[in-house]
């Protein structure tokens, strides 16, 4: 099973590539690809580029790394309540080729983590609305609030229990539906 594992920040310590990074171990036999939203920076999208100078090929590098995977594990940072800028125009290029759906119905495990007691819930809401209309098909959603508190960094996995087992139940769940779409 080839997993793409997506953290939709640009910083380089991220709590949700962490947490990302965590929920792809979690498979067994697996192949991982962990994205960096760094490796994917291009202009900030607009129309006029787009007629002059078509999409860039970072974007075009990236919906093939969609295209090749499995199971699509996006962990979503939440800037005022939606996606990071860093994210959202990596969104919109992907978007702007053509004949394509930006996640092309790949079976996706949505997630996003946050200092707060919400743990990204603005995010996830706003991604489960919009990315069933660009070909998502999200399989489940998983929030971690307090990411410090239950979050052990030097371990790199959830600490707490229940929060851990809901996570597991979820990458469970996605391998199951793998399983059977492989046959």
């Amino acid at each position: 099973m080839k997993i793409l594992a997506i953290a939709g920040s640009n910083s380089e310590t991220s709590i949700n590539k962490q947490l990302v990074t965590y929920a792809a171990s979690l498979f067994e036999n697996a192949e991982i690809e962990t994205v960096d939203m760094n490796d994917f920076e291009m202009p900030l999208y607009k129309h006029q580029r787009e007629v002059e100078s078509g999409v860039p090929q970072q974007a075009v590098d990236l919906a093939s790394k969609i295209d090749g995977a499995h199971v699509l594990l996006v962990a979503l940072s939440e800037h005022n309540g939606t996606y990071s800028a860093a994210f959202k125009n990596v969104f919109d290029w992907t978007s702007r080729i053509k004949n394509r759906a930006v996640w092309n119905e790949v079976p996706m495990l949505l997630m996003s983590t946050a200092p707060g007691g919400r743990g990204g819930l603005g995010v996830l809401e706003a991604a489960e609305k919009r990315f069933p209309l660009h070909g998502g098909n999200i399989v489940g959603t998983f929030s971690l609030p307090f990411f410090n508190d239950n979050f052990d960094k030097e371990n790199q996995k959830i600490s707490n229990e229940e929060k851990d087992n809901e996570l597991k139940e979820m990458v469970q769940k996605i391998s199951a539906i793998e399983s059977i779409l492989e046959k």
